[in-house]
This record gives C-alpha cells, structure tokens and sequence, in this order.
C-alpha cells in the first residue's frame, strides 16, 4: 500500500504569555491508503495537535507533512483550503451542525466550497451520501428532530459528501451513549472496507479496537505503534448489544 500521509520530524510550539508549550516534540508517522488509525493519549499528549496538522487545520513550527507524496508546507493558502475540501472529511466529537437547518443543507454546505466544479447537482450528491449512512429517510429533518447517533451519521454524511480519501474523525463517540458509539464504530468499519483511510483519535480504548492500528501517544511524542490484536467487529457487537438489551427486558 503506498503511504497517503507521512510526517518527519513534526513540531509543534505555543507561545502562552512567557510560557512555550511544546504541544508536538517530533513526529515520525506513516499511514498507508486503506488504513484505520486510532490515535490515542490522555488529555495534553498532543493527539488532537497532530489530527489538527494532519488535517491541514494548522501549521507544524518545524518538520515536514508529505500528503498524498506533496508537501504540504509549502502550499499557500488556496491550495491548503483546497486539500481540506477534496481528500480531507472532518467528523469531530459535537457534531457541529447547523441548528434550524435540514439533514440535506448541512451535508451539502461543504459543496459550496468546492472549487472544482465536480458535481453537477449538489443536491444529489448531498443525498446519496445521506443514504450512504442509512439517512435517506431523514433528508429533511432538522437537528433537534434526529437523535445523538443520527446527528453524528449526517455528520459523517457531511464529511464523504465531496469523495474525500481520508476521515478524520475526532472522539466521533464522546457524546454518544455505548450502543451508538458502537453503531457509528460500525459505520466507520464499513467506510474503510470501501477503501476510505481513517484516522481516528480517542481517548477510550474499547473504542480504539475496532481500529486495525493503534498509535499512542505521551508527551507530545508517539511511544507505541502497533497493530491492533483481535480487533472487534462492531457489526457483531451490535447484535450482541441488542441481544442483552432483549434478554434484561
């Protein structure tokens, strides 16, 4: 598999008053295409530094980050935009949608900024990606009106809606119950063995082995990399949930 992202020598500073953070202290990362990545560390290690750099949300202080074989440090403003908008989809942790706005208007807003003129009807586009998650009956339906798990699905809906080759998907399950994280687990287990590269950051572990790679990290460095051992498959996990559901009823 070739590598899609590769970082060497990654930093990241914050000056805070007379304070420097040294949020990143070097990182050496390769993930190939077709990967799922968790991204794991206590609060302060730098996962979400990293995730945010790799997202191209944010600027290393020093370091290089190969995309796709380009560097991206040496794009300009444009160019960077363009890369979050066509190989990148974000899913983060509050869903982030547009309240009093529908299903279909918050999973077409990332087509407005498409640049390339790749789809001709935005409106189909933001429609097949809703059914891609099993929301083709919710097109029209606000965000107060879907439950915690459909908001997160319109979310992930927002993030393919423009083909991306990578999701970034930070703490997707923080807000969500233990049935609905594993529920949107399944999803994201089913969108990688499409192809789609998933790099996903999270602080709990049980969540992490539906990944099929683990990095950790401390520090602002990464201490482990390995892959994950008899990796749960959230679709059976489903089942099973339900079937102790229906036996304590």
């Amino acid at each position: 598999m070739e590598k899609i992202i590769e970082t060497k020598h990654l930093t990241k500073t914050y000056q805070m008053g007379a304070v420097v953070v040294h949020a990143l202290r070097g990182i050496d990362l390769s993930i190939a295409g077709g990967e799922f990545v968790a991204i794991m560390g206590s609060s302060g290690s730098g996962k979400s530094t990293l995730m945010n750099l790799i997202g191209c949300l944010d600027q290393p202080t020093s370091g290089d980050y190969f995309l796709d074989g380009k560097n991206v440090n040496v794009l300009n403003k444009n160019e960077y935009a363009d890369i979050r908008n066509q190989k990148i989809g974000f899913v983060f942790q509050g869903f982030n949608l547009l309240p009093r706005t529908s299903a279909l208007e918050n999973v077409e807003l990332p087509l407005f900024y498409d640049r390339t003129k790749r789809f001709e009807n935005q409106k189909q586009a933001a429609i097949g990606a809703l059914e891609q998650v099993g929301l083709g009956d919710r097109v029209d339906h606000e965000p107060s009106q879907l439950s915690g798990g459909q908001q997160q699905r319109v979310a992930i809906a927002r993030a393919l809606v423009s083909h991306p080759s990578i999701i970034l998907a930070d703490e997707p399950t923080g807000n969500l119950d233990t049935k609905t994280s594993i529920d949107i687990m399944s999803l994201f287990q089913e969108l990688n063995d499409r192809g789609i590269t998933i790099i996903l950051v999270t602080h709990e572990k049980d969540i992490s082995q539906y990944a099929k790679r683990i990095v950790t990290m401390r520090d602002g460095l990464i201490r482990e990399d390995n892959p994950v051992e008899n990796r749960r498959n959230a679709k059976e996990d489903v089942v099973n949930f339900n079937g102790v559901e229906e036996e304590e009823d």
